[in-house]
């Protein structure tokens, strides 16, 4: 696979200090709104974003359109080192690409929904994946990143990390509304309901990175609050536990 990514736009000056690397790191189960979340903490603070569970629904995706079995790990893998998987930095948030193809709503459907957690529960395509966050983090170093296991397996030394749940039927309201707004009809709100909840059971068992709260993590119920509730208070966290990071004022 192949994740291409510019260097960091958040460059300092010729004469000034460089600013300090920082990873925040976002997890949680489906539907707890951590890609919004995640977002506009970074744009909050100064920080770039990166989306990890794009990356495994981008993966979903080019299982479905190669008609390869989401539970073939190996052959997935191959795929993916192969696709031109990308995000468009350029954009805020930034866009997911499949060479020149912006797959950003496409990945959101519901068939990729549907297959998506088994396809993460791969070993072999976990592998590839955490390689390629590790290496964009190393190209965008000031960076909020979201997803299952980031505070737990893919930086488990950042220095603020997040856990992020609500109840399945908060969950899955959030996701009706978002494949609303993307232009989707006829939606079956128990079918929804049913893969999150079957997303759930996938992402916790699995043996490879399961859905675990990170050791040290600040966790938040996200629905009993609103995003920028939510925002605000992850912001004094982080505000609070780096000082000296150099955010944005």
């Amino acid at each position: 696979m192949n994740v291409m990514s510019p260097e960091t736009t958040h460059r300092p000056g010729r004469n000034a200090k460089p600013l300090t690397p920082v990873v925040i790191t976002i997890d949680g189960p489906a539907g707890t709104g951590k890609s919004t979340v995640a977002h506009r903490l970074a744009s909050r603070l100064g920080l770039e974003f990166l989306d990890t569970g794009a990356m495994y629904r981008a993966a979903a995706l080019i299982a479905i359109e190669q008609q390869i079995d989401p539970g073939d790990g190996p052959a997935l893998a191959a795929a993916l080192r192969d696709a031109r998987l990308h995000f468009d930095w350029t954009a805020s948030p930034p866009r997911t690409m499949l060479d020149e193809r912006d797959v950003t709503r496409r990945i959101r459907q519901l068939d990729v929904s549907g297959v998506v957690s088994l396809v993460a529960a791969r070993p072999e395509v976990r592998r590839v994946m955490v390689d390629q966050q590790r290496d964009i983090a190393r190209r965008h170093p000031r960076l909020v990143t979201e997803g299952r296991d980031q505070g737990s397996v893919v930086f488990p030394d950042a220095p603020v990390r997040f856990f992020l749940h609500a109840e399945v039927s908060v969950r899955a309201r959030r996701r009706v509304a978002q494949l609303v707004e993307a232009g989707q009809t006829d939606i079956d709100e128990q079918r929804v309901i049913r893969d999150i909840q079957q997303r759930d059971e996938l992402d916790a068992t699995r043996t490879d990175g399961p859905l675990v709260r990170p050791a040290g993590a600040v966790d938040i119920d996200t629905g009993s609050r609103t995003i920028e509730e939510v925002v605000t208070v992850m912001e004094g966290i982080a505000r609070e536990q780096l000082p000296d990071a150099g955010f944005e004022s």
